[in-house]
């Protein structure tokens, strides 16, 4: 029996589990897969990311959810919906976010997933709005936004990164429900 909350076609989102730490920590620790972050993350930074999700999934039925490639059944990373808090005049929102192993990028994955996202937030979750936020040097994010249907709304400063400012400066895109 699967323990997938949904799945697209080649892909199975599904809430996390404490064997997940690892192969997250693989992809957190890696320079390419978080090259528009601030810096790679330590193992504890990833163990209390799951752990956030995992509650995060209890308390409101979403979270970025751990992705599985179906078919050979590999963890592959990340992809779904998220609340963000962070001062700004678009918060709070909901938040569709990736994040895959470099080993699994350029195969559609990501844009195949978060177009699953954007399904299962409007007619699962009855969501009235998911918004995008990257920095406007990350034109692979950018590009999967635009993929996806959502529209830019502003550039912005944001400002959890104030302290990095070839970063600070990001995009918002959103999606409205109609």
């Amino acid at each position: 029996m699967s323990d997938y909350i949904f799945t697209s076609k080649r892909l199975g989102f599904r809430n996390w589990k404490t064997s997940d730490i690892d192969i997250l920590f693989e992809i957190n620790s890696n320079k390419n897969a978080m090259q528009f972050f601030p810096s790679t993350q330590t193992k504890e930074r990833t163990e209390a990311f799951i752990t956030r999700m995992q509650n995060q999934f209890t308390e409101k039925g979403f979270c970025y959810f751990a992705l599985e490639h179906i078919e050979t059944n590999d963890f592959i990373g990340f992809i779904g919906l998220s609340l963000q808090t962070f001062k700004s005049d678009f918060t709070p929102a909901i938040d569709i976010g990736w994040r895959l192993h470099p080993n699994f990028w350029y195969n559609g994955f990501a844009t195949e997933g978060a177009r699953r996202c954007i399904d299962f937030g409007f007619n699962q979750l009855k969501l009235d709005e998911i918004i995008a936020v990257a920095p406007v040097i990350n034109t692979p994010s950018i590009s999967i936004m635009k993929k996806i249907g959502m529209k830019k709304i502003k550039n912005f400063k944001h400002e959890l990164l104030r302290e990095f400012p070839e970063l600070e400066t990001c995009v918002l895109y959103s999606k409205i429900n109609i």
